[in-house]
C-alpha cells in the first residue's frame, strides 16, 4: 500500500480543528469520510499539526496508507468531488515507506491577522481580528523581533496544557501592514498551545502602551502567563507553511 503525503487548504471556521473528536466536527473526520468514500476503506491519516477550532491553514499535510494510487491529477479531482467547498486538497506525492506528517515535520509558520480598520468589515470577519486603535506596524515588528531565539516559552502557553518542555526556537518573527491589514508572521521548529495567539496578544498589549517593547525579554524569562498578553480569536490564525526538510531559518 503506497504512503501518500496530501496537501489540504481550509477553512475552520465551522470545525474544531483538527483531530477527530467524539462530538464535534473535526477536519480530519470529513477528510477520513472523503478518503473512505473514495477509496473504499477508512485511511489512518496522520496531520502535521493539531490546530484549534476556528484556526485555518493554507497549507496542512497529511499522511497515509492508500489501497491504490491513481497519480496526483486523478486523486485531486476525485477528492476534491467529495470534499465541501471549505476544505480542498491541491498536493499529492507518493513518498517512503516510513515518512510521518508529524513526526518528519521540522518546523512551521503561521500568519495571524489583525484588520486595523475603523470599523469592521463583514468580508473580514471570519478570517482577522478587528481591532479599531491606531498600530504602528513598524514598532510592533521591532518588539516582535524579541521572540526570535531559542527561549522557555511558558509564559506565552495556555494554562490548559499539559506539555513539559517549553523550550522551543523561533527563527523569524515580523509585522508588517498593507492597508488597513496587519499581518504577523512567525516561524519556528514548534508552538505551544496557543502560543502564536498570545504573542499576537502580546504585540497589541505594546501597541496600546499597556505593555513596553524592552519588557518582552523579562516576561520571556518570568514564565508567567499572567504577564503576557490576551489570546487573540483563533479566527485571526493560518497555518501558512509546513517544512518537511528545507531550509526554515531565516
Amino acid at each position: 500500500m503506497p504512503n501518500l503525503l496530501l496537501t489540504i487548504r481550509y477553512d475552520g471556521t465551522h470545525y474544531h480543528g483538527w483531530q477527530v473528536q467524539k462530538n464535534a466536527l473535526s477536519v480530519q473526520e470529513v477528510l477520513q469520510n472523503a478518503l473512505e468514500d473514495l477509496f473504499g476503506k477508512r485511511p489512518d491519516v496522520k496531520g502535521c499539526s493539531r490546530t484549534d477550532s476556528g484556526v485555518h491553514a493554507n497549507m496542512y499535510c497529511v499522511s497515509f496508507r492508500a489501497p491504490f494510487y491513481p497519480g496526483e491529477y486523478h486523486l485531486l479531482s476525485a477528492l476534491n468531488h467529495r470534499l465541501p467547498p471549505d476544505i480542498k486538497a491541491y498536493a499529492c506525492q507518493e513518498t517512503d515507506e516510513a515518512f510521518h506528517a508529524r513526526y518528519a515535520c521540522k518546523g512551521k509558520e503561521y500568519i495571524y491577522y489583525i484588520y486595523n480598520g475603523k470599523y469592521e468589515n463583514p468580508f473580514l470577519s471570519r478570517y482577522a481580528f478587528h481591532y479599531r486603535y491606531p498600530i504602528d506596524a513598524d514598532e510592533l515588528n521591532e518588539a516582535a523581533k524579541h521572540f526570535i531565539g531559542t527561549h522557555d516559552f511558558a509564559a506565552f502557553c495556555s494554562a490548559h496544557s499539559d506539555v513539559e518542555d517549553t523550550v522551543r526556537t523561533v527563527y523569524d518573527c515580523r509585522v508588517s501592514r498593507e492597508g488597513d491589514m496587519i499581518q504577523m508572521t512567525i516561524r519556528g521548529d514548534g508552538f505551544l498551545y496557543n502560543m502564536v495567539r498570545i504573542i499576537a496578544g502580546t504585540l497589541l498589549q505594546v501597541a496600546s502602551g499597556k505593555i513596553k517593547s524592552d519588557e518582552i525579554p523579562l516576561i520571556i524569562q518570568s514564565g508567567n502567563r499572567k504577564k503576557a498578553g490576551k489570546t487573540l480569536a483563533a479566527k485571526g490564525l493560518f497555518l501558512n507553511k509546513v517544512f518537511y526538510g528545507e531550509e526554515i531559518e531565516g
